[in-house]
């Protein structure tokens, strides 16, 4: 059976920005069981979302991570729309994420990945003020 959904931008805009949110818990949790690299990867994923709702909404199209990474700097950071303090976070982010998933033997700290949850949620709630601001 195949199933047709007509989904409009805004849905596809409110999905990733609650997935967004739905993410950053995940990583909560996994701090409370201190898995350091997992909670990193679901800090990256949740402003990944976020992003990539900021691009339905701009109607911005990018492949891959790093292309969405070197898009939102473009778009956003360099711009003034996002500030750099934000957009240095979704970088390390990503970084931190490619070497939680990739490096061999990279552990991470609590002290290393702890205070990045805060402000993950602050740039999660950065770019839906932005995208609420905005008319689509």
């Amino acid at each position: 059976m195949e199933f047709q959904f007509d989904l409009t931008r805004e849905d596809i805009i409110k999905y990733r920005i609650e997935r967004a949110f739905e993410t950053i818990e995940e990583a909560k949790i996994l701090a409370n069981a201190n898995r350091w690299n997992a909670t990193v990867n679901r800090l990256y994923y949740a402003s990944f979302y976020a992003v990539i709702g900021l691009f339905a909404q701009r109607r911005i199209r990018t492949k891959t991570h790093s292309g969405a990474l070197n898009m939102f700097s473009k778009e956003f950071i360099k711009t003034g729309i996002v500030s750099q303090k934000l957009g240095d976070l979704y970088s390390t982010l990503f970084n931190k994420r490619q070497e939680s998933d990739y490096k061999d033997l990279q552990v991470f700290t609590k002290e290393d990945i702890e205070h990045l949850i805060p402000e993950t949620e602050e740039f999660i709630k950065t770019i839906k003020q932005i995208i609420d601001k905005s008319v689509i």
